[in-house]
């Protein structure tokens, strides 16, 4: 974080939109792109969690996860979590590469490090996840 959190700065221009111990997230206007730093060990895998899909309402994240099950697809779905000092509405589907794609709501935002440490522990931890196949251990973290 520190070397990365200056570094985003100046290649986006911008202050990031919050920072706490371990996160820091980039509301990037143009392009328009939630972008979120996140304090975690890796090994094998890279520092890659996931990839994110703001969306507007909560409907928008019922209807890309319709799409994603019409098309074949095995989302799970998150409502009204605490993760990544926000609470949201989200839902998760996998990449043949076992990169996890969320489309989520942001309904309350900025919450503190106290609120967001007393929610579930699942947030930023790996979960295992099947893609199609054999189970493979992923890293879900906050967005």
């Amino acid at each position: 974080m520190e070397t990365s959190l200056p570094f985003y700065k100046k290649m986006f221009g911008i202050e990031p939109s919050k920072v706490r111990t371990g996160y820091a997230k980039f509301d990037v206007s143009n392009p328009p792109l939630n972008f979120t730093l996140n304090q975690v060990p890796f090994g094998e895998r890279g520092a890659l969690s996931h990839l994110g899909i703001q969306v507007a309402s909560t409907d928008d994240v019922v209807a890309m996860k319709g799409r994603w099950e019409s098309a074949g697809l095995t989302p799970r779905e998150e409502l009204q979590t605490t993760c990544c000092y926000a609470l949201q509405d989200k839902a998760w589907v996998n990449d043949p590469d076992g990169n996890e794609w969320e489309v989520f709501v942001v309904l309350q935002d900025n919450l503190s490090e106290e609120t967001q440490g007393a929610a579930d522990k699942t947030c930023c931890l790996p979960t295992s996840v099947g893609i199609d196949g054999p189970q493979q251990e992923v890293q879900t973290a906050c967005c």
